[in-house]
């Protein structure tokens, strides 16, 4: 009897037959509406207007899953520390972070937590203000498109904090034991050890998490952060035209996120073709 296949075959035999008509569906709907675009002075017009919000989501996304990104890890090693109030902390900043509405977050960091922050920067400068050593803060020095960067760090970190604490933990343990054995400093052994073989667990989802991202960000419209999603509602509010709007909102969604799943997808399989060599 012939040897079968083992799973693991079978799905790369799988994969390699299986042509992407999906994409190539997607990039024949993706042409006709630009040419839609470019023949229709509506839709181009529209085009053109919800553009300008590009730059502001692109920017949001990428600064606001850095900061997330930074915090998440610091957070996974706090719950992966020798130390159990650490470690209590850590799981209670990732709860209730998690059950919190993105939305709701949103707005409690927009209008409650920075006003509370300001009150609090005024009381503890006050004696340098009253000296004129100081200048007084107020809270429309705040931006809202930096209010809600700082929202977004915070309710994705929560997330992110969790892959990055599965990818560590799934780093086999002899490992560590013999990295320690020769004498690796426990920054050391996270540097060289650790973090190179979790990394091939924690890349998928968080490239996940990072799509997930430039979706979100439409959120920041409801604090007038002028991104695609406000953009496109100030155009639709004002000339009505919702379907036309909202169509090319969605068309400029799709390309982002669709566009970058196909890129990250392709580090990971590149990642996989270099554990595969080894």
């Amino acid at each position: 009897m012939a040897p079968q296949p083992s799973p693991a075959g079978r799905r790369s035999g799988q994969e390699k037959g299986d042509y992407p008509w999906w994409l190539v569906a997607l990039v024949v709907i993706g042409l006709t509406l630009a040419a839609v675009i470019i023949a229709n002075d509506v839709y181009a017009q529209v085009f053109r207007t919800v553009f300008n919000g590009v730059g502001i989501t692109i920017f949001v996304t990428l600064v606001g899953f850095a900061l997330a990104t930074l915090l998440g890890l610091g957070i996974a090693l706090l719950g992966l520390s020798d130390s159990v109030a650490l470690r209590q902390i850590a799981r209670f900043y990732v709860e209730v972070v998690r059950g919190i509405p993105m939305l709701v977050l949103l707005f409690y960091v927009a209008f409650v937590g920075a006003p509370a922050f300001v009150a609090a920067y005024s009381f503890l400068t006050a004696p340098l203000v009253n000296a004129g050593l100081a200048e007084p803060v107020l809270v429309r020095d705040f931006s809202l498109m930096w209010r809600a960067i700082i929202a977004l760090m915070i309710g994705y970190s929560s997330f992110i904090a969790e892959v990055f604490r599965a990818g560590i933990q799934s780093v086999d343990q002899g490992q560590i034991e013999a990295a320690k054995a020769l004498g690796l400093s426990r920054y050391h052994r996270f540097r060289f050890v650790v973090f190179p073989q979790a990394i091939k667990v924690i890349f998928p989802p968080l490239s996940n998490d990072f799509v997930a991202m430039v979706k979100d960000s439409s959120l920041v419209s409801v604090l007038g952060v002028s991104d695609i999603t406000q953009m496109g509602k100030i155009y639709a509010s004002g000339s009505f035209r919702f379907f036309e709007t909202y169509s090319i909102v969605t068309y400029i969604y799709l390309i982002l996120t669709i566009g970058l799943s196909l890129g990250l997808r392709q580090i990971e399989k590149r990642m996989r073709g270099r554990e595969g060599r080894r």
